[in-house]
């Protein structure tokens, strides 16, 4: 195994602030000026193994652990979230052959992304987009395939794809699996026999990415083409599609902190009346609000990458939990950068950035939408809430013990304990209660009546869950009732995971700041709390700033911007960029 670190690759990759750097900012805006692909960043990465990062050992791949892959990536797609389609979009093909695919399937995979090749997956079709069981891709009764998959990522220079096809009439049930190698010649059923390959509609964001149409007109499948039972299709590339959404967090966390240093960058170099901008007292109050959220959707993402390994059978829920958090707290989070930046924000030229941060919007965009859209994550959410809150189901105690010591390896990861719906509560609102009792006992605690009324607000906040559940249910009941209680219990899942963080790790250094230290807690609380009840962060402002104390201080020691701070690539140009007065 190489072991490749994200020090490692930020060393590989250089300085992307450098402008000559191939691998740095002012090339990726060039690509994306001109709908170009990152094919010698990838290639880059490529060489090094980068892509090996999520395939199991026993295809030849070296994943340990998705809270290690998640940093190796945020390290690349800070600099180009269009690395991640170039290197990484096999997961979830990868993640359904593991889950009920052959041996051979499982071979001839492994064959092809070890060597750098790539294995698409097609799911979705253009007229029925979230409502997949509309889908019509069909086998015909004579062995051949018909109709067209929509936004295949990597569908036009793949090698093989993973397809799932109508093979009934309704239901779930209807659907079956088909892994096609296209390395075929057209005789023995690849393509040019029934199969036309062709650019999807192009993308405001991640643009120059290889997505397809891949249109099936009477493509001969091979008996020893399909996947696992007939009818199991859908239900496995569901399940599959869980550890896609940890992918998607890189690539959000990626794209927020860039645009967090670009936002400090022009914040100190940039003076109002002769006082840097950061020092100003309502930039100061925003780019607090900003660090927290950041803080906020880090710590959420990163105890989802944990706990796939410790309670894989609840991620259904966690993970449309923790996607929902990010998602949203990204596009949160760079409306607030671009207030801040103002002007410079839709400049496409000159400091800071030239044209970056419009590129980190549209890129950030894409990605809250790469795996589903919000509103069908929260339509899925909400039809296992009642199960999750009837009030007496139970998660057994110290499940959360191995996702959330950081400084222990978490138990290996096995997708066959993925499941369509958690079969007991929801461990990280199960535990919340002792966290809260052993927060509330601490001299940490005593010393911070700010964090401790936020954990008290977290405490009674879950509590009132249930009942919420209930009324949601009741004769009368608005419609929306249960998609605006899944966004709810979205928001209180990532504030309790935060707390977990905090309460396995004390005697751990977070952010940059002391063992024990509660300031970034009570942030990242203030954040996720609002968001719960829909109320503006900034009615308890006194709590943002430790946040942006921690923010700043790994911005200026050149830390990414996460719980365990990696050491970036060493800056070859000033910093920060000059600016003039207003």
């Amino acid at each position: 195994m190489s072991g490749l670190t994200p020090e490692a690759v930020e060393e590989l990759l250089g300085d992307p602030t450098n402008s000559e750097n191939p691998y740095g900012f002012a090339a990726a805006v060039a690509r994306d000026e001109e709908d170009a692909a990152p094919d010698d960043l990838c290639r880059k990465l490529v060489s090094a193994g980068f892509h090996l990062n999520y395939l199991p050992e026993a295809w030849g791949g070296e994943f340990r652990s998705f809270d290690r892959s998640l940093t190796l990536v945020r390290a690349a797609a800070r600099r180009d979230v269009n690395v991640m389609p170039g290197t990484m979009f096999g997961i979830i093909a990868a993640t359904c052959l593991q889950l009920h695919g052959s041996e051979e399937q499982r071979s001839r995979a492994a064959e092809i992304l070890t060597g750098g090749g790539t294995v698409a997956f097609a799911l979705t079709e253009a007229d029925h987009g979230s409502d997949i069981l509309a889908n019509e891709v069909r086998l015909a009764p004579d062995g051949t395939l018909h109709g067209e998959k929509w936004m295949v990522g990597n569908g036009l220079g793949c090698d093989a794809v993973y397809v799932v096809a109508r093979t009934g009439e309704r239901g779930p049930g209807a659907f079956t699996a088909f892994l096609l190698d296209l390395d075929l010649d057209p005789e023995r059923g690849g393509e040019g026999a029934g199969l036309e390959r062709l650019p999807a509609a192009r993308t405001n964001g991640m643009r120059g990415i290889d997505t397809a149409r891949l249109r099936f007109t009477g493509l001969p499948v091979p008996d020893n083409a399909r996947v696992g039972r007939t009818g199991e299709g859908l239900e496995m590339a569901v399940r599959a599609q869980q550890a896609v959404r940890l992918m998607s967090m890189a690539g959000s966390l990626g794209c927020v902190d860039t645009a967090v240093r670009l936002t400090l960058d022009f914040a100190v170099g940039h003076r109002i009346a002769g006082t840097p901008v950061l020092r100003t007292p309502y930039a100061r109050r925003e780019l607090a609000a900003t660090s927290a959220a950041l803080i906020a959707a880090d710590a959420t993402a990163l105890a989802a990458a944990r706990g796939v390994h410790a309670v894989p059978g609840a991620f259904s829920v966690w993970a449309l939990a923790a996607k929902h958090v990010v998602a949203e707290t990204a596009d949160a989070l760079l409306r607030r950068c671009a207030r801040l930046l103002a002007t410079r924000s839709v400049l496409r030229e000159g400091p800071p950035g030239a044209g970056l941060f419009q590129k980190l919007q549209r890129d950030s965009a894409v990605i809250r939408v790469i795996d589903s859209g919000p509103m069908a994550n929260l339509r899925s959410y909400a039809g296992q809430l009642p199960g999750l809150l009837d009030g007496t189901r139970i998660a057994p105690a110290g499940l959360l013990d191995d996702a959330f010591r950081l400084d222990e390896e978490p138990p290996p990861y096995d997708p066959t304990g993925l499941d369509l719906v958690v079969r007991g509560a929801d461990p990280v609102l199960a535990e919340l209660p002792a966290s809260v009792r052993e927060f509330t006992s601490t001299p940490e605690a005593a010393a911070d009546p700010f964090t401790r009324s936020c954990v008290a607000r977290l405490a009674d906040a879950v509590d009132g869950l249930s009942a919420l559940a209930a009324s949601a249910r009741g004769r009368g009941a608005d419609p929306n009732a249960l998609v605006d209680l899944a966004e709810r219990h979205a928001w209180l899942h990532g504030a309790a995971a935060c707390l977990h963080l905090w309460r396995h790790n004390r005697h751990l250094s977070l952010y940059g700041t002391p063992p024990g230290s509660t300031g970034w807690l009570g942030a990242a609380l203030v954040h996720l709390l609002a968001q719960a009840d829909g109320a503006g962060v900034l009615r308890h402002a006194e709590g943002l700033y430790p946040a942006l104390d921690a923010v700043e201080a790994l911005w200026e020691g050149n830390r990414m911007l996460t719980a365990l701070p990696v050491r970036l690539a060493p800056p070859t140009t000033a910093h920060p960029i000059p600016m003039e007065d207003d």
